[in-house]
């Protein structure tokens, strides 16, 4: 017998009640939605949890930088900053000042002092010290190194090189903090370096940061009624003053890739630097016989340019072409000399070195920078329309 269920609403009328369940089916979707919400919230859970214990896993799927704490460029710009700051603890207690003294004479006769300063790091605990030649130029001036630690000594001009704007002085002390140097060829435009030096003469050890602006830069340099041509150069924003010559630019390690020489006139942020590579021979050279000793094959040469190579007709528009000065005592190819034995011959073009080829960018001396006195090397030569390659070995210049 079906018995009628009624119920009362808030009118005071009753009502039948329908006494059948909810059909099956809206509970199962209930329940599923529910289930798929504790399940998916878990799994989620589970995600970060592991990615954030599990490094190797990160590394695996190319995730190693993700932090759940920081946001990516807030750990980029710590990372960069402690960097910086772990750089120059390292490097600044081998950045030395250098002070030149040196006695002129005016319109008058009168005899003045004039000072010049400029910056250096040490490259042996005994006392040597890299910088440019232009600072350790004069012979006759009085030079004076001021470390970071505030001691003074006095300095002598120990080297200059022949082929670049690098020199050496020595101080007599020893336990010095000697510098890193690093891999000037293995740099990108772009990536931070860090430049040290004295600046203005007066503001020691002071830190600046920048980029690799561009590699194998040109210049013609000039100071002291005096210019030169300087090729292969690292430039760099990162502000250099005068003052500042000689002194490091190094990357985030605190390694020693190149040597400030130079900075553009009447721009901004526009610095120069001498690839550390370039000088490591003569540094390796000074430290082994007290001298630089630079490498020579024994030819005067053009280099080759395309207006050169037009002018001439010549069939290549790059290498070395050998040539004899205007004198009449310029010999194109120096008797008994590396090049006169293997048999060079004035207008041969010397085209490569080692399989490098020789360019506006890298002319024949600046690859020989490369080499040591007594390495054998081979040239790739071109004689009219023959091309052939030849070993010799280097002789030091004399």
């Amino acid at each position: 017998m079906n018995e009628n269920i009624t119920y009362t609403d808030e009118s005071g009328q009753e009502r039948p009640l329908d006494p059948r369940p909810p059909k099956k089916g809206v509970w199962f979707i209930v329940l599923f939605l529910i289930l798929s919400l504790i399940m998916g919230s878990l799994g989620a859970f589970g995600t970060l949890y592991l990615f954030s214990s599990n490094s190797a896993l990160r590394d695996k799927l190319g995730l190693k930088d993700l932090n759940l704490n920081t946001t990516k460029t807030e750990k980029l710009v710590l990372e960069e900053s402690s960097a910086v700051v772990d750089s120059v603890k390292k490097i600044s207690p081998s950045v030395v000042s250098i002070t030149t003294t040196t006695n002129v004479q005016d319109v008058f006769g009168r005899t003045l002092s004039q000072e010049g300063g400029g910056t250096g790091f040490i490259i042996t605990s005994d006392g040597l010290i890299a910088t440019n030649k232009h600072v350790a130029s004069d012979m006759n001036a009085q030079y004076s190194v001021f470390t970071s630690d505030g001691k003074e000594y006095k300095a002598k001009v120990q080297a200059v090189d022949s082929f670049n704007d690098f020199a050496v002085l020595k101080i007599e002390a020893t336990g010095l903090p000697v510098v890193d140097l690093g891999d000037s060829d293995n740099i990108d435009v772009g990536q931070w370096v860090i430049a040290i030096g004295n600046a203005l003469g007066e503001f020691q050890n002071t830190v600046t940061v920048g980029v690799v602006s561009a590699k194998n830069r040109k210049i013609t340099a000039s100071g002291g009624g005096e210019s030169e041509q300087l090729n292969g150069l690292i430039q760099t924003d990162a502000a250099v003053n005068p003052g500042n010559s000689g002194g490091p630019l190094s990357n985030l390690k605190g390694q020693v890739i190149g040597i400030t020489t130079a900075v553009a006139g009447g721009a901004e942020s526009i610095g120069f630097a001498i690839p550390i590579n370039v000088v490591k021979s003569a540094i390796d050279s000074i430290k082994k016989t007290g001298s630089i000793e630079r490498p020579m094959i024994g030819v005067r040469y053009v280099p080759i340019t395309k207006e050169i190579s037009k002018a001439n007709n010549l069939t290549v528009d790059y290498g070395a072409w050998i040539l004899r000065g205007k004198n009449i005592t310029d010999v194109a190819v120096v008797p008994g000399s590396p090049a006169d034995k293997a048999g060079l011959k004035e207008n041969d073009i010397i085209t490569q070195i080692n399989g490098e080829k020789i360019t506006e960018d890298k002319s024949l001396t600046n690859i020989l920078q490369n080499y040591k006195v007594g390495d054998s090397i081979e040239l790739t030569i071109l004689r009219g329309d023959k091309e052939s390659k030849v070993k010799l070995t280097l002789e030091a210049a004399k």
